[in-house]
């Protein structure tokens, strides 16, 4: 054998040690939805143990426990177990209202921070008229117990104070918390670093506003990604529930965290869904977006089966909001569900290694 075939034989050898080494992900097909029980208004990370965790408005376990914020667990996104309530002890402040809305859950510095709102007791309000307020709870594990830090962060007026998501800019490292609703802009603002409060003397912004037309009469339901130089924020509208629930995906870009945003829109639209009703599935929205192990990202958002629509259907009463999941795919610079539609037919799932 001549040198050059030996060379060759080695470097044969040593890709097949290293595709050992390093195997390929694995993937594992799946048909909407991932979670077929009510799980609204989904946030999905992967904790530093290497699990995929899911966050959502209070509910109950499978056999009826009630939960203030509900937690899931899967290894590849597509298989979850439900864990329990990840706040099991409400706070001081909100502890007979059972309010718990649309959580985000954010790791850093070796704990778990959960933002999320809840309404405040009748003896905090004080005769005022107090709405949902933005909390943060901590925990050492993603989890839980998450323990609640002792008061509100923001107070207003009915549920404009709702749907918080912490961000860690990669450019700046700092932290931010975007949040809104209740038919005013979408807002951000810088965090203490403590993450426990806003920063001292920064600024709220205000980011994507509503206009009386389509999905954008709501805005709500941020979620900020970092991709090639833009900041993505994605969001919904209008109207998540009930008998004329109208609800999709919509997304807007900036340069900077704080913006300005641009709206994605088609000619003569006043805004663009990238995700809106189709086939059996309604009012799809309020997402989260993760990334797999080869890189791709996924939409875990929360949609309504319009042949099991209800909580109670004996009273026609309750949406029953399950988890689903989707592709993005990236076009013109833009991120889109490639049908625009929830899909419905078995789908090759996310890479997990």
């Amino acid at each position: 054998m001549n040198l050059v075939s030996r060379l060759l034989e080695r470097l044969v050898l040593a890709g097949l040690l290293l595709a050992a080494a390093w195997p390929l992900p694995a993937q594992r097909r799946y048909v909407n939805p991932v979670w077929p029980e009510n799980a609204p208004d989904p946030t999905v990370i992967r904790a530093r143990d290497g699990m995929y965790y899911a966050y959502t408005t209070q509910g109950s376990t499978p056999d009826g426990t009630r939960c203030h914020i509900q937690v899931l667990r899967s290894p590849d996104l597509v298989q979850w177990e439900h864990l329990g309530d990840a706040l099991p002890e409400a706070p001081a402040w909100a502890s007979t209202t059972y309010n718990f809305w649309a959580p985000h859950v954010m790791e850093a510095r070796g704990k778990y921070y959960m933002y999320y709102s809840a309404e405040p007791d009748p003896a905090v309000k004080q005769g005022k008229d107090l709405g949902l307020c933005l909390a943060v709870a901590v925990a050492d594990r993603p989890e839980g117990p998450f323990r609640d830090s002792g008061r509100p962060m923001l107070s207003g007026d009915g549920f404009i104070n709702i749907d918080p998501m912490s961000f860690r800019d990669p450019v700046s490292g700092k932290y931010y918390l975007y949040w809104g609703s209740g038919f005013e802009p979408l807002k951000v603002r810088e965090l203490s670093r403590n993450l426990l409060r806003f920063k001292k003397r920064a600024k709220t912004t205000e980011l994507v506003f509503p206009f009386r037309k389509s999905y954008q009469y709501l805005v709500e339901g941020s979620w900020v990604v970092w991709h090639e130089g833009w900041y993505y924020l994605f969001f919904s509208g209008d109207n998540c529930c009930g008998e004329r629930a109208h609800y999709a995906v919509m997304v807007a870009r900036s340069r900077s965290p704080e913006g300005p945003f641009e709206v994605l829109k088609r000619e003569e639209e006043g805004d663009s869904p990238i995700l809106a009703a189709g086939g059996k599935w309604i009012a799809p929205g309020h997402n989260s977006v993760i990334e797999d192990a080869a890189g791709d990202l996924w939409m875990i958002y929360h949609a309504i089966d319009r042949d099991n629509r209800y909580l109670l259907p004996e009273f026609k009463a309750g949406d029953r909001r399950v988890m689903m999941m989707d592709r993005l795919h990236w076009r013109d610079g833009w991120p889109c569900i490639e049908s625009g539609v929830p899909s419905e037919t078995p789908q090759p799932g996310p890479a997990v290694r």
